[in-house]
Protein backbone atom coordinates (compact mmCIF):
# COMPACT_ATOMS: atom_id res chain seq x y z
CA UNK A 1 0.00 0.00 0.00
CA UNK A 2 1.55 3.38 -0.97
CA UNK A 3 2.25 5.80 1.91
CA UNK A 4 -0.33 8.36 0.76
CA UNK A 5 -2.97 5.67 0.23
CA UNK A 6 -2.15 4.21 3.65
CA UNK A 7 -3.11 7.45 5.43
CA UNK A 8 -6.21 7.84 3.24
CA UNK A 9 -7.24 4.25 4.01
CA UNK A 10 -6.72 4.82 7.74
CA UNK A 11 -8.80 8.01 7.55
CA UNK A 12 -11.54 6.17 5.65
CA UNK A 13 -11.63 3.47 8.35
CA UNK A 14 -11.88 6.17 11.01
CA UNK A 15 -14.79 7.86 9.22
CA UNK A 16 -16.65 4.58 8.82
CA UNK A 17 -16.27 3.77 12.52
CA UNK A 18 -17.37 7.29 13.43
CA UNK A 19 -20.60 7.18 11.42
CA UNK A 20 -21.51 3.54 12.07
CA UNK A 21 -24.32 3.03 14.56
CA UNK A 22 -23.03 -0.42 15.49
CA UNK A 23 -19.69 -2.26 15.53
CA UNK A 24 -18.22 -3.28 12.15
CA UNK A 25 -16.21 -6.38 11.27
CA UNK A 26 -12.72 -6.06 9.81
CA UNK A 27 -14.02 -7.87 6.73
CA UNK A 28 -16.74 -5.26 6.19
CA UNK A 29 -14.32 -2.38 6.71
CA UNK A 30 -11.71 -3.89 4.36
CA UNK A 31 -14.34 -4.49 1.67
CA UNK A 32 -15.71 -0.94 1.83
CA UNK A 33 -12.28 0.72 1.82
CA UNK A 34 -11.07 -1.79 -0.80
CA UNK A 35 -7.95 -2.91 1.04
CA UNK A 36 -6.57 -6.28 2.11
CA UNK A 37 -7.84 -7.79 5.34
CA UNK A 38 -4.32 -7.81 6.85
CA UNK A 39 -3.86 -4.12 5.95
CA UNK A 40 -7.21 -3.25 7.50
CA UNK A 41 -6.32 -5.04 10.74
CA UNK A 42 -2.94 -3.30 10.87
CA UNK A 43 -4.45 0.13 10.23
CA UNK A 44 -7.19 -0.40 12.82
CA UNK A 45 -4.60 -1.33 15.44
CA UNK A 46 -2.54 1.75 14.55
CA UNK A 47 -5.62 3.93 14.75
CA UNK A 48 -6.61 2.42 18.11
CA UNK A 49 -3.09 3.10 19.45
CA UNK A 50 -3.25 6.71 18.22
CA UNK A 51 -6.57 7.25 19.99
CA UNK A 52 -5.23 5.63 23.15
CA UNK A 53 -2.12 7.84 23.13
CA UNK A 54 -4.03 11.12 22.86
CA UNK A 55 -5.88 12.74 25.73
CA UNK A 56 -9.22 12.97 23.93
CA UNK A 57 -12.47 11.38 24.96
CA UNK A 58 -12.74 8.78 22.18
CA UNK A 59 -11.20 5.36 21.66
CA UNK A 60 -11.42 2.49 19.20
CA UNK A 61 -12.50 -0.76 20.79
CA UNK A 62 -12.18 -4.25 19.38
CA UNK A 63 -14.84 -6.60 20.73
CA UNK A 64 -16.19 -9.93 19.52
CA UNK A 65 -14.40 -9.65 16.16
CA UNK A 66 -15.75 -6.15 15.49
CA UNK A 67 -14.47 -2.58 15.86
CA UNK A 68 -16.33 0.42 17.20
CA UNK A 69 -15.57 4.04 18.09
CA UNK A 70 -16.56 4.61 21.70
CA UNK A 71 -16.15 7.14 24.46
CA UNK A 72 -13.46 6.52 27.07
CA UNK A 73 -14.87 5.16 30.31
CA UNK A 74 -13.89 8.15 32.42
CA UNK A 75 -16.31 10.30 30.41
CA UNK A 76 -19.30 8.00 30.95
CA UNK A 77 -20.94 10.28 33.57
CA UNK A 78 -21.20 13.07 31.00
CA UNK A 79 -22.70 10.78 28.37
CA UNK A 80 -25.13 9.39 30.94
CA UNK A 81 -26.24 12.90 31.85
CA UNK A 82 -26.75 13.70 28.17
CA UNK A 83 -28.92 10.64 27.62
CA UNK A 84 -30.28 10.55 31.17
CA UNK A 85 -29.58 6.82 31.42
CA UNK A 86 -29.18 4.86 34.61
CA UNK A 87 -25.57 4.04 35.50
CA UNK A 88 -26.25 0.29 35.46
CA UNK A 89 -27.11 0.43 31.75
CA UNK A 90 -30.75 -0.28 32.53
CA UNK A 91 -30.16 -3.75 33.98
CA UNK A 92 -31.54 -4.51 37.40
CA UNK A 93 -29.27 -5.95 40.09
CA UNK A 94 -31.04 -9.31 39.62
CA UNK A 95 -30.39 -9.23 35.85
CA UNK A 96 -26.71 -8.34 36.37
CA UNK A 97 -26.29 -11.16 38.90
CA UNK A 98 -28.04 -13.64 36.61
CA UNK A 99 -25.96 -12.52 33.63
CA UNK A 100 -22.73 -12.92 35.61
CA UNK A 101 -23.66 -16.47 36.61
CA UNK A 102 -24.51 -17.35 33.01
CA UNK A 103 -21.28 -15.80 31.71
CA UNK A 104 -19.12 -17.84 34.07
CA UNK A 105 -21.10 -21.10 34.20
CA UNK A 106 -22.54 -21.43 30.68
CA UNK A 107 -24.23 -23.42 29.39
CA UNK A 108 -26.56 -23.40 32.38
CA UNK A 109 -30.22 -24.21 33.01
CA UNK A 110 -32.85 -22.03 34.70
CA UNK A 111 -33.03 -24.51 37.61
CA UNK A 112 -29.25 -24.30 38.11
CA UNK A 113 -29.45 -20.50 38.08
CA UNK A 114 -32.23 -20.55 40.66
CA UNK A 115 -30.24 -22.95 42.84
CA UNK A 116 -27.22 -20.61 42.77
CA UNK A 117 -29.20 -17.37 43.26
CA UNK A 118 -31.72 -18.86 45.69
CA UNK A 119 -34.63 -17.10 43.97
CA UNK A 120 -36.69 -17.35 40.78
CA UNK A 121 -34.94 -15.99 37.68
CA UNK A 122 -37.88 -15.71 35.25
CA UNK A 123 -37.84 -11.91 35.06
CA UNK A 124 -34.04 -11.48 34.76
CA UNK A 125 -33.86 -14.18 32.07
CA UNK A 126 -36.67 -12.54 30.09
CA UNK A 127 -34.89 -9.16 30.30
CA UNK A 128 -31.56 -10.66 29.20
CA UNK A 129 -33.22 -12.53 26.32
CA UNK A 130 -35.04 -9.36 25.18
CA UNK A 131 -31.75 -7.44 25.16
CA UNK A 132 -30.03 -10.27 23.29
CA UNK A 133 -27.37 -10.61 26.00
CA UNK A 134 -28.15 -14.32 26.42
CA UNK A 135 -29.66 -16.97 24.17
CA UNK A 136 -30.78 -20.56 24.23
CA UNK A 137 -27.77 -22.77 23.49
CA UNK A 138 -29.65 -26.07 23.31
CA UNK A 139 -31.25 -28.51 25.73
CA UNK A 140 -29.77 -30.70 28.44
CA UNK A 141 -30.41 -34.42 28.15
CA UNK A 142 -32.62 -35.77 30.92
CA UNK A 143 -36.07 -35.28 32.39
CA UNK A 144 -37.89 -32.36 30.80
CA UNK A 145 -34.88 -31.53 28.58
CA UNK A 146 -34.34 -28.09 30.18
CA UNK A 147 -33.11 -25.15 28.08
CA UNK A 148 -29.42 -24.28 28.35
CA UNK A 149 -28.54 -20.57 28.38
CA UNK A 150 -25.31 -18.87 27.32
CA UNK A 151 -24.07 -15.42 26.40
CA UNK A 152 -24.24 -13.90 22.90
CA UNK A 153 -21.94 -11.84 20.69
CA UNK A 154 -24.05 -8.88 21.78
CA UNK A 155 -22.95 -9.61 25.38
CA UNK A 156 -19.30 -9.41 24.27
CA UNK A 157 -19.93 -6.14 22.42
CA UNK A 158 -21.93 -4.69 25.32
CA UNK A 159 -19.05 -5.25 27.73
CA UNK A 160 -16.24 -4.59 25.24
CA UNK A 161 -14.78 -8.10 25.34
CA UNK A 162 -13.01 -9.88 22.49
CA UNK A 163 -14.07 -13.24 23.92
CA UNK A 164 -15.03 -14.89 27.21
CA UNK A 165 -11.39 -15.41 28.18
CA UNK A 166 -11.29 -11.66 28.90
CA UNK A 167 -13.78 -12.00 31.77
CA UNK A 168 -12.05 -11.18 35.06
CA UNK A 169 -10.98 -14.29 36.98
CA UNK A 170 -13.81 -15.55 39.18
CA UNK A 171 -11.39 -15.66 42.14
CA UNK A 172 -11.39 -11.84 42.08
CA UNK A 173 -15.01 -11.89 43.28
CA UNK A 174 -14.89 -14.68 45.87
CA UNK A 175 -15.03 -13.68 49.53
CA UNK A 176 -14.08 -15.75 52.57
Amino acid sequence: MPVLFREQAKSALEVLLFVASEPLTVQTLARIVEIDLADAEELLKELAAEYQARSGGLQLVEAAGTWQMCTKGEFAPYVERLYNQRSNHGLSKAAVETLAIIAYRQPITRAELELIRGVKVDSPINTLLERNLIEEKGRREGPGRPVLYGTTKEFLKYFGLKDLSQLPPLDDFLVE
